[in-house]
């Protein structure tokens, strides 16, 4: 698609959508920035942008007349693709994209597309890392919280793009076509805006849509999802396993990873004294990350010498400080049951939990099982605490506290946590309604551990 002088609709004023006017102003587009929110300051949105003089500025209301001049629709990640508004540019012909799609466009290099209900940050950031140590110019882009439309145009015939994707991206993903691309797991999650697990599945498997049997896609044969989808899979399938010897892939064997290919098996690292990633959830993020390296055709030293020296990332089972004996960890990323049932089975101490948040139509039974001999109380709080409470009374978990804020929650764990116990903040809940997003939630956590007496 030719962008030159072409009407451009962004929907959205978010750090997304700033980034698209940007780059459609770049690419010679004419933008116009649309945000529904009465609230929002059309002078605040032009201060963000780099040409504000090139980008007409709508809040609450769109004129009719920018809606009928419109050439191309560009939805930010937050807004939903089935609304009358967007319907109405489908019905008439204009293109519906995204900022991943859109960033595609102007991209030069390599792809490779990161995509799964959990674990594409820390995976992300890994593969980044590993890329970064092999190729000259490397960007790490997408959900991870650096927009595809800020790096898209400064890409090159040789450099890497690393992109963490989400369903809501990919939901407005066409042309996009990733050299490798990696579903990491697919368990429940946004219902309320996918309305159908089927149409969850359909989102997440759209990332290799465009792919080619020359290229790969890497998929974690512990989901039933995953092995269904690799025998219509456009892409060459490599695996990976945390359950299972593979004849063909990586898996996880006693301590050691280890790589099955034409017959032979090798152990490549042991997951104990050679990773400072803990949890079994991370054990599978560096099997992706291993996976998508070699397919790059990095060498597996190179692959090695990064993963060794690799930290996790912040609010993704990260650990804070201990305080009078008492470890606290902050996985403020675990937005979803399935998530947070990682960050319990990480944790090797009697756990006191941080629970509860906006409701996304989560069932919770599943963590609620996990608390078995891990969990020793469960502090809740937001729209959820009173279905989860339901929810683990009725499997028999009663050591539950309720908080009215997220203030009162933490007093609650110091006060009941002793010496040899862990505070896990892991609320398998999004943060929306008490905070901005769950790096906010996670930054709050972590001054308030911080800020304990160490007496």
């Amino acid at each position: 698609m030719n962008l030159q002088n072409i009407k451009a609709l962004v929907v959205g004023s978010g750090k997304s959508g700033i980034a698209a006017a940007n780059l459609l102003c770049r690419a010679g587009a004419h933008p116009v920035l649309f945000d529904s929110s009465e609230k929002l300051k059309t002078e605040d949105i032009l201060e963000k942008l780099d040409f504000p003089e090139k980008v007409a500025v709508h809040t609450g209301t769109l004129p009719e007349e920018e809606k009928e001049a419109a050439r191309l629709l560009i939805l930010s990640p937050g807004v939903p693709v089935d609304t009358p508004f967007v319907e109405d540019f489908r019905s008439r012909g204009i293109p519906v994209i995204g900022e991943i799609e859109l960033g595609y466009l102007l991209e030069r290099g390599r792809v490779i597309a990161i995509t799964g209900t959990n674990g594409k940050t820390t995976t992300t950031t890994l593969v980044g890392e590993i890329m970064k140590a092999c190729f000259p110019k490397v960007f790490v882009v997408g959900n991870i919280g650096n927009p595809y439309t800020l790096e898209a145009d400064r890409t090159e015939a040789d450099s890497v793009t690393v992109a963490e994707i989400s369903s809501f991206q990919l939901e407005t993903a066409d042309t996009f076509h990733p050299a490798v691309s990696a579903i990491l797991n697919i368990t429940p999650d946004h219902l309320n805006r996918h309305h159908t697990m089927e149409n969850y599945v359909a989102a997440k498997e759209a990332v290799a849509r465009r792919q080619t049997k020359e290229e790969v896609c890497v998929l974690n044969y512990e989901d039933a999802y995953l092995r269904d989808f690799a025998e219509r899979c456009p892409a060459k399938t490599l695996f990976f396993s945390s359950g299972r010897k593979l004849e063909d892939g990586f898996y996880l064997e006693g301590d050691f990873i280890c790589r099955a290919k034409d017959h032979k098996t090798e152990k490549i690292l042991n997951v104990h004294t050679d990773m400072n990633l803990v949890g079994r959830c991370n054990v599978e993020n560096v099997m992706a990350a291993l996976a998508i390296a070699e397919s790059m055709g990095v060498p597996l030293e190179k692959t090695l010498r990064v993963i060794k020296n690799f930290k996790a990332v912040e609010h993704r089972i990260e650990y804070v400080a201990e305080k009078k004996g008492v470890v606290y960890y902050n996985d403020s990323k675990g937005t979803n049951p399935d998530a947070a049932i990682q960050g319990i089975r990480a944790m090797s101490r009697p756990t006191v939990l941080i629970g509860g948040g906006y409701d996304k139509g989560s069932e919770y039974d599943e963590w609620i099982e996990a608390f078995q001999g891990r969990v020793k109380c469960l502090v809740l709080l937001g729209q959820t605490k009173e279905k989860i409470a339901e929810c683990a009374k009725k499997h028999g978990f009663t050591a539950i506290r309720m908080a009215e804020s997220f203030e009162e929650a933490f007093r609650i764990c110091v006060e009941t946590a002793e010496s040899g116990d862990a505070v896990l903040l892991s609320p398998a809940c999004a943060s929306w309604g008490m905070f901005s997003n769950y790096e906010e939630r996670g930054r709050v956590f972590k001054e308030m551990v911080n800020a304990l007496s160490e007496e």
